[in-house]
């Protein structure tokens, strides 16, 4: 094909699909009305979204209101909620005609259905309150439906904020539906060394402080927390370390004599009176040691119902963190070691990190896995 052509088709083509009139073909007739409005404020006399304009927004609104004439006649449940959200793509779509003076001109001002949104939402809003109010008669006793009912109340104020008295009945519904978990983290102890999980417990306090996505029906408190507002949780989450090791190490050292690959330079002889160089392979005895320091251990975690005293959920999480120390020394000819043996001969014998330290890290994949664990489980209840 002629690329001149070419061009020119490929021009055509972009631009019917920026006057919105392939969306107006398909069909789509809010994205060819948003199309031609982007297109009239920077091209103001764009004959073909001009057109498209004209025929898209009447064709817009009919489909908008056929389906508002259809939802307000349906039995489904909260229904008027659909009517809104067809009010409100009409209202959109007037306002961006109205922030567009060539759009204007060419259909006029564009069309608000600020009255019939206001009666939708009235009874959206009511057909939420007496959704919860009936949730909220069977709440005692039963968090489903506490739930429920917190939710509608929840949903009601948002469509009109401050309707009736949600505000009071959400809070009834919630002191129902909200679980009260209180966290307990044993202090670590160890005959060897003193020790503190305190990074931990506040890595873990701060994980369900600041984690209210998780579930707005669950609460974490801290045992002092709780004691000072004298709370009754309807669970104990306990953490404790059953079983850790600290600083076990191992060393290994492994001497081998090494000859070079290569023939290299090692002196000079005399041959006809002339001094020539002379090549022969070179060796060293080169010794390699490794220190390895292993934390390990395992978090046991309880989820016990309080009023039972019974434990309803149980895991035990493993981690372990290992500390490692190369270095190396030789004796001979340096050529015969590679660059890495060498590099590895200029480090030394390190001290390991303090125990407090050891245990902090083996702790950290440990505290990573309870969360995930912590999340699943309370993300839905």
């Amino acid at each position: 094909m002629n690329s001149k052509l070419y061009t020119i088709i490929l021009g055509v083509a972009l631009t019917a699909c920026s006057t919105g009139k392939k969306a107006l073909e398909k069909g789509n007739f809010d994205e060819a009305v948003y199309t031609a409005v982007e297109r009239l404020q920077k091209s103001p006399t764009n004959s073909t979204s001009q057109q498209v304009l004209k025929e898209a927004y009447p064709l817009a609104l009919n489909y908008h209101q056929g389906r508002v004439n259809n939802w307000e006649k349906s039995t489904e449940p909260f229904h008027w909620e659909r009517v809104i959200s067809e009010y409100d793509a009409m209202n959109q779509l007037g306002s961006a005609i109205d922030n567009c003076p060539p759009c204007i001109r060419v259909v006029g001002d564009g069309k608000k259905f600020v009255e019939p949104l206001q009666a939708a939402r009235n009874l959206a809003a009511s057909d939420r309150y007496d959704s919860g109010t009936f949730h909220l008669g069977n709440a005692k006793g039963n968090r489903q439906e506490a739930k429920m009912a917190f939710l509608d109340f929840e949903r009601a104020s948002q469509i009109i904020p401050g309707y009736k008295d949600v505000s009071n009945k959400m809070d009834n519904a919630y002191s129902y539906a909200a679980v009260n978990v209180v966290v307990e983290q044993v202090t670590v102890t160890s005959k060897l060394y003193q020790l503190s999980n305190e990074y931990f417990q506040d890595k873990v306090n701060e994980f369900l402080r600041t984690n209210p996505k998780m579930n707005i029906f669950v609460q974490f408190y801290g045992p002092q927390q709780a004691s000072d507002i004298k709370l009754k949780p309807q669970q104990i989450i306990r953490l404790q370390f059953d079983e850790f090791m600290v600083g076990q190490t191992y060393m290994n050292t492994n001497t081998e004599n090494i000859t070079s690959k290569d023939s290299v330079k090692v002196g000079e002889a005399t041959v006809n009176g002339k001094k020539v160089p002379v090549y022969n392979k070179v060796t060293a005895k080169y010794t390699k040691s490794r220190k390895t320091v292993t934390s390990n251990g395992i978090l046991d975690m309880q989820i016990i119902d309080f009023q039972t005293k019974q434990v309803i959920y149980r895991d035990k999480t493993p981690g372990s963190f290992v500390w490692v120390n190369e270095w190396a020394n030789f004796n001979g000819d340096e050529r015969a070691l590679t660059k890495d043996q060498l590099n590895l001969c200029k480090n030394k014998e390190l001290l390991p990190p303090a125990p407090q330290i050891l245990f902090t890290e083996f702790t950290k994949p440990i505290y990573d896995q309870l969360t995930r664990k912590i999340r699943k489980y309370y993300e839905n209840y």
